[in-house]
């Protein structure tokens, strides 16, 4: 590449990094910089110089090559190096277990018990009444069984592992049956098929699409069968012309050819969402009622915990479980542990794990408390006094989210904003520049915010949020 007079003289002009460095030295901003962020920013800034000169695609004005411009890009690369990548947000979108905004909010016990086991050391694996090494799965397993009244428990870093190692332990280099219309697909393109092969378990499907029968399972029997598996469809749901074999059936076959039966619950409940006027979940205490031998669920999703998958069920299995070495590399660390003994002890109160655990919490509110909710925050967004502000409440719905519950609409309702001048994708934008950022949705050329999943301390932020915007873009 041939450079010209004019490039040359612009990279002579480019200052060194040292005298970046010598003159960020004289800058209050820099004292809590380390030095090798200020070295990294000094560099990045530099470079992106020299390519916009070479390129040459644009001039170059001299004033942006002046020590206070170099300076100030520096800080803004050494400011945005310095700002944690994992932020709080507001989410104002109304899925309750948002999957792309952290899923399941902790109760507040859970958040306590975080800070003390994270901040002390814990017998994590030391039994105390005996004085010598235990296990870790004893902080949990007790209380799992007793919600549950599955005979063992344990629990992994999260239910795609926990079927990984079920089928790894059970029926490795043995076919495990299962309807074609349950080979489901969770996110990031995961698939039961793919999981089992991992596993190496051989696939049998058996039935169709949207009709399997016991005949189809019993069929599909053979000396090398080693597990019959029941995925519930937790993310999806097959209308119309349909027909499938229930849990109790599947568990009488695998007792008549003895032969073990497990159930993939995928989200999982403790909570029959039946009786808040909710569609119908399998819990998970209905499906150990039916003798299953393994049941497996996610701690993060309708449970209202930490990442984690649960393992339940027959004791002669889930010791097997524990022997298997891939149990090692999916366990899960002291602080999901303590956050998930603190979920799962409120579910000893079902009313009080409705009020205490926010998932649970939002899923049940009822429509008059969030249309308050939603009034107050429109009566916050027009005590700003801009005309240029439209504020309206909108009837929408909600959703679970998490790949659970998906027939489920829940009446909510929002507040809609537009501004004169400024377009809704460019609010949304704004709003989700904001500290800390709000995620809403735009319907109707309208920034909408639910606010079934706003928290009661977030309604003066989304205000301030607002008002900022405004001032901004006079």
């Amino acid at each position: 590449m041939e450079i010209n007079k004019k490039q040359q003289a612009w990279l002579q002009m480019l200052p060194s990094v040292d005298h970046i460095l010598e003159i960020a030295g004289a800058d209050s901003f820099f004292e809590n910089i380390p030095r090798s962020v200020l070295l990294h920013s000094a560099r990045l800034v530099l470079d992106d110089y020299r390519k916009i000169i070479l390129e040459g695609v644009k001039e170059i004005d001299e004033k942006n090559l002046s020590d206070i411009m170099i300076l100030n890009k520096v800080k803004a690369g050494a400011k945005d190096a310095m700002a944690l990548n994992l932020l709080r947000t507001i989410n104002a979108t109304g899925v309750v277990v948002h999957t792309n905004l952290g899923r399941s909010l902790l109760a507040a016990d859970a958040i306590a018990n975080l800070s003390v086991i994270g901040s002390r050391y814990s017998n994590l694996e030391f039994d105390l009444s005996k004085g010598e090494r235990g296990s870790r799965y004893s902080a949990v397993e007790d209380i799992l069984c007793e919600i549950s009244g599955a005979q063992a428990a344990m629990v992994v870093n999260n239910n795609a592992g926990a079927v990984l190692l079920c089928l790894d332990t059970i029926s490795r280099g043995k076919k495990v049956v299962v309807s074609r219309g349950e080979l489901v697909e969770i996110g990031g393109s995961f698939r039961i098929p793919d999981v089992m092969a991992k596993s190496g378990g051989i696939l049998n499907e058996v039935g169709s699409t949207n009709r399997t029968h016991y005949r189809d399972y019993e069929r599909a029997i053979e000396s090398d069968t080693g597990l019959l598996l029941k995925v519930h469809t937790s993310n999806y749901s097959v209308v119309g012309f349909t027909a499938d074999v229930s849990l109790n059936d599947l568990v009488k076959l695998g007792e008549k050819y003895h032969i073990p039966v497990m159930e993939d619950l995928g989200s999982g409940t403790f909570i029959d969402f039946s009786k808040y006027g909710m569609l119908k979940e399998p819990t998970v205490q209905e499906s150990v009622a039916t003798g299953a031998d393994i049941i497996s669920f996610s701690g993060d999703k309708l449970l209202g915990g930490p990442q984690a998958g649960i393992i339940v069920g027959k004791k002669d299995i889930i010791d097997k479980i524990k022997q298997n070495p891939l149990t090692r590399a999916l366990r899960i660390d002291k602080l999901t542990l303590a956050a998930l003994e603190s979920t799962l002890r409120l579910y000893r109160e079902p009313e009080k794990a409705i009020e205490a655990i926010p998932t649970l919490r939002m899923l049940t509110l009822s429509y008059n408390v969030i249309e308050k909710k939603a009034a107050q925050l429109c009566g916050m967004l027009e005590n700003i006094g801009n005309s240029r502000l439209e504020i309206k409440l909108i009837d929408c719905s909600s959703r679970a989210g998490g790949g659970s519950l998906p027939l489920l609409d829940l009446p909510s309702k929002c507040a809609g904003i537009r501004v004169k001048g400024i377009s809704a994708d460019a609010i949304k934008e704004y709003m989700r520049r904001n500290t800390p950022p709000v995620i809403g949705r735009i319907e109707e050329d309208s920034f909408v915010m639910d606010l079934r999943t706003i928290q009661d301390d977030e309604l003066q932020i989304i205000a301030t949020a607002c008002e900022n915007m405004l001032k901004r873009s006079r």
